[in-house]
């Protein structure tokens, strides 16, 4: 039995992108999203350097990668317009969405929809939609990067056999 594609996210509005992003729109592709707040230590000393390394690393048209401003504390000091500061001055270059604040509460939407503990939270999807990792806190680059592949790797095994790669010669 396929598991269910994962939920979107309620977010109100996205900061680095021509218009909205869904997941949906994005079935094809594995998915690298990076829950953040711009006052989380962890964020800004591991998680949007790793965000940003899983851009470089791997190919655009296999893998996107997506912020998720999740604001669960210090609200008045993490508008929009301090967000879009931060990404400037960060350098982020990919899309960045404001998770949609909760009228019954300081936990936002998408984070509470997601079950996520705080931040930072590497979310990995695969092609089809499904949430397949959440992992909470510093992740290891090496661990990141093998489950990234791994989840690339899934779709490319469905299409037949693939050339195989080591020691400089590949082979099926």
């Amino acid at each position: 039995m396929k598991a269910a594609a994962a939920p979107e996210f309620e977010v109100s509005a996205w900061v680095g992108a021509a218009g909205p992003v869904s997941l949906a729109a994005l079935r094809g592709k594995v998915v690298a999203v990076y829950a953040f707040q711009m006052l989380c230590p962890g964020c800004v000393s591991h998680g949007i350097p790793q965000a940003k390394q899983i851009r470089k690393t791997f190919a655009r048209d296999e893998v996107e990668v997506l912020g998720l401003h999740t604001v669960f504390e210090h609200h008045a000091a993490m508008g929009r317009p301090a967000l879009e500061a931060f990404i400037h001055e960060y350098r982020i270059d990919f899309p960045v969405g404001i998770d949609q604040p909760s009228e019954h509460g300081p936990v936002p939407l998408t984070m509470a929809r997601y079950q996520l503990r705080g931040t930072p939270t590497l979310l990995l999807f695969d092609r089809h939609g499904v949430l397949r990792h959440a992992l909470f806190g510093m992740v290891d680059d090496m661990r990141a990067g093998a489950l990234i592949a791994a989840l690339v790797a899934e779709s490319v095994a469905d299409t037949g056999p693939q050339p195989h790669c080591d020691d400089g010669a590949c082979r099926l």
